[in-house]
């Protein structure tokens, strides 16, 4: 009993609900977590591979993530998606000659110095651990402040998105061989992947696709990335 209570009063309070977390969320918020993972098997010739739906408890986390100063979310999701990807043997087989890497959608950085960090490179820092693919933090550089996409028309967020994105310093000529995996937290109209990807494949890089810990519907999003 007492070691219970105890357990109760020294363990953080979980950022969703704030009761007491096991060791990050409360094994209700845990549970509902679990119920947003996709069932379905990942289809190969997508480009878009998703850990959740953004729905529910996935949809209130990645809020928490982004706005409430939880980056502990990030590495979270980072490590479900990366269980994920080695769960499915024909994504995990894209990796099997070694060159893939992996590169997470940057921040502006005033956005960043606002923020503290950027929630998709804790999140592909986390896959990378996982999974064993090999991490460029600054595979890309965000060099245009935007206006966040989820308040804008999918016309002006393709115009929002225009020149925001640079080739980055971490490209050897060793890595420019490799195909590349861009890695986000959420995955909605395409938009941000798609000028992202378009940055890389001018600089004559291959992109695999997009990983992300949630995704929308991908009846018409998922083939913006794929037809660049």
């Amino acid at each position: 009993m007492f070691q219970s209570l105890l357990k109760t009063f020294l363990n953080p309070p979980c950022p969703l609900c704030q009761r007491s977390a096991q060791p990050l969320l409360c094994l209700d918020c845990e549970r509902q977590m679990d119920d947003c993972q996709l069932a379905a098997p990942e289809r190969s010739a997508s480009p878009v591979f998703a850990w959740g739906t953004y729905a529910g408890v996935l949809k209130r986390a990645i809020h928490v993530m982004k706005y409430e100063n939880s980056p502990d979310i990030a590495q979270m999701l980072g490590q479900k998606l990366g269980q994920r990807w080695l769960a499915q043997p024909t994504w995990r087989a894209q990796a099997a000659n070694g060159s893939l890497v992996v590169v997470p959608v940057p921040l502006h950085r005033d956005r960043l110095r606002q923020r503290g960090y950027n929630q998709a490179e804790l999140i592909a820092s986390q896959f990378s651990r996982v999974t064993g693919l090999p991490c460029l933090p600054q595979g890309l550089l965000r060099v245009k402040a935007t206006a966040a996409q989820h308040q804008l028309s999918p016309k002006d967020r393709q115009h929002n998105l225009k020149g925001a994105f640079r080739l980055g310093p971490d490209w050897s000529i060793e890595r420019m061989q490799s195909r590349v995996l861009l890695i986000d937290d959420i995955y909605t109209t395409g938009t941000t992947a798609r000028a992202a990807a378009i940055e890389l494949r001018h600089a004559g890089l291959r992109v695999l696709g997009v990983a992300t810990a949630a995704r929308a519907s991908l009846s018409r999003s998922e083939a913006v990335l794929a037809a660049v």
